[in-house]
């Protein structure tokens, strides 16, 4: 299955130059904890980084800073890693792991932001298909019971 297919098409994302208060007010107002961090590019917001509730307490708060004027850029995480749209399910589980992410951006083949793919859509995905192979094992001994009955 394509990422694509998984994602969540409506990313919540700030741009690099803004501030943090409007950074933790897009997080209360969207109800997530982490949003992808795009720069403009040719009319296209491209992924430059990440920026989570924790980065905003740790990186503003704790050092008290002022959040109107401390600016997303400077606190958000710029190690960002990506998975395209038309990738599979593999390649975004073995980004997450190797860069300890539970979000990673999801780019089309030109490398816009299209949507966001978290470890619980993964989660949610393998709960149903393993639900599908519980309800598998579940019928084999009844069919066989049936089809014996019936031969006698």
């Amino acid at each position: 299955m394509a990422i694509g297919e998984l994602c969540s098409r409506e990313a919540v994302f700030v741009k690099l130059n803004e501030s943090c208060a409007l950074a933790a007010q897009l997080m209360r107002e969207q109800h997530v904890g982490s949003l992808v961090v795009v720069r403009e590019q040719s009319g296209r917001r491209v992924p430059a980084g990440m920026i989570t509730d924790r980065d905003l307490v740790v990186g503003v708060m704790a050092l008290g800073l002022d959040p109107e004027k401390t600016l997303v850029e400077a606190v958000m995480r710029p190690e960002v890693a990506m998975v395209r749209e038309d990738e599979g399910v593999g390649r975004a589980i073995a980004l997450m792991r190797e860069h300890g992410a539970r979000r990673l951006p999801v780019v089309d083949a030109g490398g816009a932001l299209v949507g966001v793919l978290a470890a619980d859509d993964l989660i949610e995905l393998f709960g149903e298909e393993l639900a599908g192979l519980a309800e598998v094992i579940g019928k084999g001994p009844r069919r066989e019971r049936a089809t014996r009955r019936a031969a006698l």
